[in-house]
């Protein structure tokens, strides 16, 4: 019950800020919604079926890769506010209070998944007036997937900035050096297929979990639960997040006053 109530608390802690505060979480859904604005028109050309990628429309292709986007580029920041705090004093505060260090780490990850999945739902109803078509079932399959998947990447950054040890150079360049590579590969812009892609950016995009997430999203959202593309996705985020959460508890009861 104390894990629970402490959970609770860190939760209300940051999330209190960020409601007072709206105006942070529409901006980190601005690169989405540029690339919907901008690109997604250009699909058209594509044809019916999104260019033989095996959606119903280009729309069903391109909106998932959009969602996985927002999931990689609010979650992969988390770490950012951890920083700020250490800069500041807040989180060494935080260390000494009775408040379990699991609870915090939990709590933190818990707010980011609940904004995404506020920002996922809204970009969501602003495209039900395009060629989007929204399976019920087959949305919340793919909105339960991109929680598993955006808990391990927050708790990922999380883990970052603790062992970044309030260097942000270290912090901000790791996470770009895996942010972009796991976006750019993971095809949520262009289809990296063996007939396409050079055979090296094939294989690399294969090494990439977040083309399993992808893959298994478009799947989801199209209505097509039993393809193993669904599996194998749900497999790379479980991963995912057992890594990250296992990260971030270490470096939560190893972070030092």
């Amino acid at each position: 019950m104390k894990v629970l109530n402490d959970t609770r608390t860190a939760f209300a802690r940051e999330l209190g800020p960020e409601l007072r505060q709206p105006a942070g979480l529409l901006f980190t859904m601005l690169l989405p919604f540029l690339f919907l604005a901008l690109f997604a028109p250009l699909l058209s050309a594509a044809g019916p079926a999104g260019g033989g990628t095996g959606t119903s429309s280009s729309w069903q292709w391109f909106v998932p890769g959009m969602l996985v986007l927002l999931a990689l580029s609010a979650t992969a920041g988390a770490g950012a506010s951890l920083l700020n705090e250490m800069f500041s004093g807040a989180f060494e505060r935080m260390l000494v209070t009775p408040l379990n260090r699991v609870a915090m780490l939990v709590g933190r990850t818990l707010k980011e998944v609940v904004i995404l999945l506020t920002q996922a739902l809204l970009i969501l109803v602003l495209l039900l007036p395009t060629g989007f078509r929204l399976h019920p079932l087959g949305a919340l399959a793919g909105l339960a997937l991109l929680t598993v998947f955006g808990v391990g990447i927050g708790a990922l950054s999380f883990a970052l900035a603790l062992h970044s040890r309030k260097q942000q150079t270290l912090f901000y360049g790791v996470q770009q050096m895996i942010f972009f590579p796991l976006l750019l590969l993971s095809g949520v812009l262009l289809p990296i297929t063996q007939a396409s892609a050079p055979t090296w950016l094939y294989v690399l995009s294969r090494i990439n979990p977040a083309t399993y997430v992808v893959e298994a999203e478009r799947a989801l959202f199209d209505g097509r639960f039993a393809e193993t593309s669904v599996l194998y996705g749900l497999l790379a985020a479980t991963a995912i997040a057992v890594l990250g959460v296992f990260a971030g508890i270490r470096g939560m009861r190893n972070a030092s006053v």
